[in-house]
């Protein structure tokens, strides 16, 4: 029987690169087996960790964001270190991990977006959900970015829960917004805001949008917004109704439907959820601005796939965002499917690589939920343990903990440990209260790193 190499005084390092959601479920379920004694650094490029929860997910769901306080058990277990504010890549190699760690998790998400594909994509108006919500969740790359929201229409591409938060933020009052997270530099451009029409855009029918039914029913009990649907763009055979398995589609056709009943309110804004339409052309102003929307009405094939009609419309609109999905990016000498945008590999094994995991949007592409991830980490989690007690993991020369401060150190990386965020969020927390809001986030990585642990 193989004796292995992992004791109390030598633990099974691990580096876990990325703190969102993968990554912490990757480490919780490395520290709940209790056959091999481990040690992991969790690393993250920004001071900041809970990657997607923290600059994701909609600023005013907030009990969402309540899986932190799990997130702040993990990060806070002795056998485990966060490395905030160190890029991989940059500050260190994967050269470097290998030399320092036993194995590696790659847990970065998918952190950019796909294109629609059509004329117009690069007119000043038109962008990613993605940036948007970076922008007003206060992420440090995009929080000094001069977001202009002088648009009176914005045409929001697709149908999945980024979509209604995006169209949903641009519609709610200051009060509303008020009760949320939102960045503070985000909240008075959007209280200036010409925005009064946004329409939501799927190229096929409600009963194939991916968004869920307690996001849709919010557009119903908005204070300044009404609903709009066209009950032509949501009528069902008996045969397609028949069809619909999934109940959470079934309860947002329910609730579409009640939309397209209602007389509207007259409110200031509206809410159009279209469907049955494909965008084909962003329209210019002739000075490089958008100035409309051409989209193609469709219809839906026995396959249940979109069809173009031949019959266009052009909306009013002079901000378009494209919300079709995210996308991974590749990592610095780690294997990378450009084509799938996810790194290649075996049910969490990268392919062709010993000792190297991953798990998340970068293992499998952008889908499911925040705790979709936990059983995906949990899977991956159990081969590199599998791998650990069969003795093919190689062993890493420099295991120590120490050896890798002296690296950092010695490059002058500063690295921002989880003691420090903890000043860092008591800070927000108590701004916020200050301000009567759940708390005020401070966005620039030079103000973040000022908070220190005392």
């Amino acid at each position: 029987m193989t004796t292995l190499p992992y004791t109390p005084d030598r633990p099974l390092r691990v580096a876990v690169i990325g703190s969102g959601p993968s990554g912490i479920y990757a480490t919780e379920s490395l520290l709940k087996q209790t056959d091999l004694p481990v040690s992991v650094d969790v690393y993250d490029r920004l001071p900041t960790p809970y990657g997607l929860v923290r600059y994701g997910v909609a600023p005013d769901h907030l009990t969402i964001k309540s899986v932190t306080k799990g997130f702040e058990k993990t990060l806070g277990d002795p056998r485990v270190r966060f490395l905030g504010n160190v890029e991989f890549g940059r500050d260190i190699t994967l050269a470097e991990i290998k030399e320092h760690y036993d194995a590696t998790v790659y847990t970065v998400g998918a952190s950019s977006d796909r294109r629609l594909g059509i004329p117009g994509e690069e007119l000043k108006g038109s962008l990613s959900a993605t940036e948007f919500v970076a922008w007003y969740n206060g992420h440090p790359d995009a929080a000094t970015r001069d977001m202009l929201l002088n648009a009176t229409g914005v045409a929001v591409v697709g149908v999945g829960n980024v979509a209604l938060d995006v169209a949903r933020i641009l519609v709610k009052t200051t009060q509303e917004l008020h009760e949320s997270d939102i960045a503070p530099h985000a909240l008075p451009v959007l209280e200036r805001s010409d925005v009064k029409d946004v329409w939501v855009l799927g190229r096929r029918g409600p009963a194939q949008a991916a968004f869920t039914t307690k996001e849709l029913r919010e557009f119903g009990e908005l204070a300044v917004t009404d609903p709009v649907v066209l009950p032509q763009e949501i009528a069902l055979t008996d045969a397609e109704e028949a069809a619909i398995s999934d109940n959470v589609k079934k309860k947002n056709v329910e609730v579409l439907r009640d939309f397209a009943g209602r007389t509207p309110a007259g409110k200031d804004r509206r809410v159009h959820l279209r469907f049955l339409v494909s965008p084909v052309e962003i329209l210019g102003d002739g000075q490089g601005n958008v100035a409309g929307l051409k989209v193609e009405k469709n219809r839906l094939d026995e396959n249940g796939n979109a069809v173009g009609t031949g019959v266009y419309e052009t909306l009013p609109v002079q901000m378009v965002l494209r919300s079709v999905g995210y996308r991974g990016v590749a990592l610095p000498d780690v294997p990378f499917d450009e084509k799938r945008g996810v790194i290649p590999n075996d049910e969490g094994r990268v392919q062709g690589r010993v000792g190297e995991y991953t798990a998340g949007w970068i293992k499998r592409g952008p889908s499911g939920v925040v705790g979709t991830n936990r059983k995906c980490a949990n899977d991956t989690v159990a081969l590199l343990l599998q791998d650990a007690h069969s003795g093919t993991l190689p062993s890493a020369p420099k295991a120590s903990p120490a050896d890798v401060d002296a690296l950092l150190q010695s490059k002058g990386v500063d690295v921002y440990t989880f003691a420090d965020w903890q000043a860092l969020d008591a800070a927000e927390l108590a701004q916020g209260q200050t301000s009567g809001r759940p708390r005020h986030k401070i966005v620039q990585r030079e103000e973040m790193l000022k908070h220190r642990r005392a």
